[in-house]
Protein backbone atom coordinates (compact mmCIF):
# COMPACT_ATOMS: atom_id res chain seq x y z
CA UNK A 1 0.00 0.00 0.00
CA UNK A 2 1.60 3.67 -1.20
CA UNK A 3 1.60 5.75 1.65
CA UNK A 4 -0.54 9.35 0.44
CA UNK A 5 1.51 12.75 -1.38
CA UNK A 6 2.59 14.78 1.18
CA UNK A 7 0.18 17.95 1.62
CA UNK A 8 2.03 20.65 1.24
CA UNK A 9 0.27 24.47 1.66
CA UNK A 10 3.51 26.91 0.22
CA UNK A 11 2.85 30.22 1.51
CA UNK A 12 3.60 31.55 -2.17
CA UNK A 13 2.70 35.54 -1.00
CA UNK A 14 5.08 35.51 2.13
CA UNK A 15 7.23 37.12 0.54
CA UNK A 16 4.94 40.40 -1.25
CA UNK A 17 2.91 40.84 2.37
CA UNK A 18 6.43 41.18 5.14
CA UNK A 19 9.04 41.10 2.49
CA UNK A 20 10.46 37.72 3.80
CA UNK A 21 10.24 34.48 1.72
CA UNK A 22 8.59 31.73 3.62
CA UNK A 23 11.69 28.48 4.34
CA UNK A 24 11.41 25.23 4.57
CA UNK A 25 12.27 23.93 8.01
CA UNK A 26 13.74 20.25 7.28
CA UNK A 27 13.81 18.81 10.70
CA UNK A 28 11.20 16.72 11.53
CA UNK A 29 9.36 16.29 7.77
CA UNK A 30 9.02 13.01 6.34
CA UNK A 31 11.57 11.95 3.97
CA UNK A 32 9.47 11.67 0.91
CA UNK A 33 7.82 14.97 1.65
CA UNK A 34 11.06 16.54 2.05
CA UNK A 35 12.08 14.97 -1.20
CA UNK A 36 8.91 16.26 -3.10
CA UNK A 37 9.65 19.64 -1.90
CA UNK A 38 13.49 19.35 -2.92
CA UNK A 39 12.09 18.28 -6.22
CA UNK A 40 9.47 21.27 -6.77
CA UNK A 41 12.29 24.16 -6.41
CA UNK A 42 15.11 22.24 -8.20
CA UNK A 43 12.62 23.65 -11.29
CA UNK A 44 14.50 26.28 -13.41
CA UNK A 45 11.22 28.36 -13.05
CA UNK A 46 11.14 27.98 -9.07
CA UNK A 47 11.15 30.82 -6.79
CA UNK A 48 14.41 31.07 -5.08
CA UNK A 49 14.13 28.69 -1.63
CA UNK A 50 15.66 28.85 1.41
CA UNK A 51 15.63 24.88 3.02
CA UNK A 52 16.67 25.02 7.13
CA UNK A 53 17.48 22.51 9.44
CA UNK A 54 18.55 19.67 6.42
CA UNK A 55 20.90 17.11 8.06
CA UNK A 56 23.88 16.28 6.00
CA UNK A 57 22.59 12.52 6.35
CA UNK A 58 19.58 13.85 4.83
CA UNK A 59 20.61 15.32 2.03
CA UNK A 60 23.47 12.80 1.27
CA UNK A 61 20.75 10.58 0.71
CA UNK A 62 18.99 12.69 -2.17
CA UNK A 63 19.52 11.77 -5.74
CA UNK A 64 22.88 13.65 -6.81
CA UNK A 65 20.82 14.87 -9.57
CA UNK A 66 18.83 16.66 -6.70
CA UNK A 67 22.01 17.52 -4.72
CA UNK A 68 23.34 19.49 -7.96
CA UNK A 69 20.51 21.67 -8.01
CA UNK A 70 21.26 23.19 -4.71
CA UNK A 71 24.26 25.58 -2.73
CA UNK A 72 24.24 22.93 0.42
CA UNK A 73 26.47 23.26 3.46
CA UNK A 74 26.84 20.88 5.77
CA UNK A 75 27.85 23.20 9.45
CA UNK A 76 24.58 25.33 9.16
CA UNK A 77 22.57 22.56 7.34
CA UNK A 78 20.94 24.73 4.78
CA UNK A 79 20.23 25.10 1.37
CA UNK A 80 19.15 27.05 -1.54
CA UNK A 81 18.23 26.53 -5.12
CA UNK A 82 19.44 30.48 -5.90
CA UNK A 83 19.66 33.11 -3.91
CA UNK A 84 17.94 36.31 -3.96
CA UNK A 85 18.88 39.50 -6.03
CA UNK A 86 21.63 41.57 -3.71
CA UNK A 87 20.96 44.85 -2.14
CA UNK A 88 22.85 47.45 -3.16
CA UNK A 89 23.14 48.92 0.48
CA UNK A 90 22.87 47.50 3.84
CA UNK A 91 25.69 45.11 5.91
CA UNK A 92 25.13 43.11 9.26
CA UNK A 93 27.86 41.87 11.20
CA UNK A 94 27.64 38.39 12.85
CA UNK A 95 29.67 37.95 16.31
CA UNK A 96 30.28 34.77 17.68
CA UNK A 97 31.68 33.48 20.90
CA UNK A 98 33.42 30.34 19.93
CA UNK A 99 33.95 28.21 16.81
CA UNK A 100 31.41 25.72 19.06
CA UNK A 101 28.80 28.56 18.23
CA UNK A 102 29.60 28.28 14.92
CA UNK A 103 26.81 26.09 13.31
CA UNK A 104 24.84 29.07 14.73
CA UNK A 105 26.53 31.81 13.40
CA UNK A 106 27.13 29.78 10.02
CA UNK A 107 23.38 29.90 9.96
CA UNK A 108 22.94 33.56 10.33
CA UNK A 109 25.03 34.37 7.55
CA UNK A 110 23.80 31.70 5.08
CA UNK A 111 20.21 33.02 5.73
CA UNK A 112 21.28 36.53 5.05
CA UNK A 113 23.22 36.00 2.09
CA UNK A 114 20.30 34.31 0.82
CA UNK A 115 18.08 37.00 1.29
CA UNK A 116 20.70 39.43 -0.15
CA UNK A 117 22.11 41.50 2.48
CA UNK A 118 26.07 41.57 2.69
CA UNK A 119 26.90 40.46 6.20
CA UNK A 120 30.76 39.13 8.10
CA UNK A 121 30.97 37.03 10.59
CA UNK A 122 33.21 38.03 13.31
CA UNK A 123 34.33 34.85 14.94
CA UNK A 124 35.72 33.24 18.21
CA UNK A 125 35.23 36.47 20.56
CA UNK A 126 34.25 35.54 23.40
CA UNK A 127 34.58 37.70 26.64
CA UNK A 128 37.36 35.29 28.26
CA UNK A 129 39.34 37.13 26.55
CA UNK A 130 38.16 40.49 26.09
CA UNK A 131 40.62 41.71 23.70
CA UNK A 132 39.33 39.48 21.08
CA UNK A 133 36.70 41.72 20.66
CA UNK A 134 38.51 44.75 21.17
CA UNK A 135 40.34 44.19 18.54
CA UNK A 136 37.05 43.82 16.29
CA UNK A 137 34.72 46.13 17.70
CA UNK A 138 35.76 49.51 15.23
CA UNK A 139 35.20 46.41 12.48
CA UNK A 140 31.91 45.46 13.94
CA UNK A 141 30.62 49.18 14.31
CA UNK A 142 30.96 49.72 10.26
CA UNK A 143 27.88 47.32 10.35
CA UNK A 144 23.85 48.63 9.64
CA UNK A 145 22.62 45.84 12.49
CA UNK A 146 24.77 42.82 14.38
CA UNK A 147 23.88 39.95 15.60
CA UNK A 148 25.18 38.07 18.76
CA UNK A 149 25.91 34.55 18.97
CA UNK A 150 26.73 32.48 22.08
CA UNK A 151 26.19 29.42 24.65
CA UNK A 152 27.52 28.86 27.80
CA UNK A 153 26.89 32.03 29.87
CA UNK A 154 26.63 34.36 26.50
CA UNK A 155 27.83 37.57 28.31
CA UNK A 156 28.94 38.01 24.84
CA UNK A 157 25.76 40.00 24.27
CA UNK A 158 26.28 42.33 27.32
CA UNK A 159 29.69 43.14 25.91
CA UNK A 160 29.16 44.29 22.76
CA UNK A 161 25.73 45.36 23.65
CA UNK A 162 27.55 48.34 25.40
CA UNK A 163 30.24 48.71 22.59
CA UNK A 164 27.82 49.32 19.49
CA UNK A 165 25.02 51.86 18.71
CA UNK A 166 23.68 49.43 16.00
CA UNK A 167 20.51 47.24 16.65
CA UNK A 168 21.68 44.18 18.13
CA UNK A 169 20.12 40.41 17.99
CA UNK A 170 21.37 38.41 20.28
CA UNK A 171 21.21 34.26 19.89
CA UNK A 172 21.89 31.88 22.70
CA UNK A 173 23.13 28.52 21.49
CA UNK A 174 22.90 25.04 22.95
CA UNK A 175 26.83 24.85 24.02
CA UNK A 176 28.13 24.49 27.33
CA UNK A 177 28.18 21.66 30.12
CA UNK A 178 26.12 21.14 32.85
CA UNK A 179 23.79 23.85 33.76
CA UNK A 180 24.03 25.28 30.53
CA UNK A 181 21.08 23.09 30.00
CA UNK A 182 21.47 22.98 25.91
CA UNK A 183 21.15 26.59 25.98
CA UNK A 184 18.82 27.46 29.07
CA UNK A 185 21.17 29.22 30.70
CA UNK A 186 22.41 31.84 27.47
CA UNK A 187 18.90 32.56 27.01
CA UNK A 188 18.43 33.97 30.79
CA UNK A 189 21.59 35.49 30.80
CA UNK A 190 20.98 36.91 27.28
CA UNK A 191 17.32 38.33 28.33
CA UNK A 192 18.26 39.67 31.27
CA UNK A 193 21.78 41.47 30.29
CA UNK A 194 21.90 44.73 31.51
CA UNK A 195 22.90 46.38 27.59
CA UNK A 196 19.55 48.01 27.37
CA UNK A 197 18.02 47.22 23.56
CA UNK A 198 18.98 43.37 23.10
CA UNK A 199 16.70 41.70 21.09
CA UNK A 200 16.71 38.19 22.51
CA UNK A 201 15.83 35.36 19.82
CA UNK A 202 14.94 31.47 20.85
CA UNK A 203 18.29 28.93 20.99
CA UNK A 204 20.39 28.38 18.15
CA UNK A 205 17.33 29.96 15.83
CA UNK A 206 20.22 31.69 13.46
CA UNK A 207 17.57 31.94 11.30
CA UNK A 208 15.09 33.82 13.07
CA UNK A 209 18.00 35.92 14.22
CA UNK A 210 18.94 36.29 10.18
CA UNK A 211 15.43 37.71 9.74
CA UNK A 212 15.04 40.19 12.10
CA UNK A 213 17.81 41.61 11.20
CA UNK A 214 16.83 41.62 7.72
CA UNK A 215 13.50 43.33 8.63
CA UNK A 216 15.51 46.18 10.06
CA UNK A 217 18.05 46.58 6.82
CA UNK A 218 14.61 46.25 4.56
CA UNK A 219 13.47 49.20 6.72
CA UNK A 220 16.30 51.15 6.40
CA UNK A 221 17.71 51.31 3.13
CA UNK A 222 14.53 50.49 1.23
CA UNK A 223 12.72 53.30 2.64
CA UNK A 224 16.07 55.59 2.19
CA UNK A 225 16.08 54.53 -1.78
CA UNK A 226 12.62 55.96 -1.99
Amino acid sequence: MHSPTPCIRFDDARDARIGLPEAVFCEGKPLRALKTLLERFAEPQSAPILFTRLAADVFDGMPESLRSAYDYDALSRTAWNRSKPAHAQGRAAIVSAGTADGFVAREVSRTLTYLGWSNERFEDCGVAGLWRIQGQIARINEADVVVVVAGLDAALASVVGGLTSKPIFAVPTSVGYGVAEKGTAALYSMLSSCAPGVAVLNIDNGYGAACAAARVLRAVFERSSC
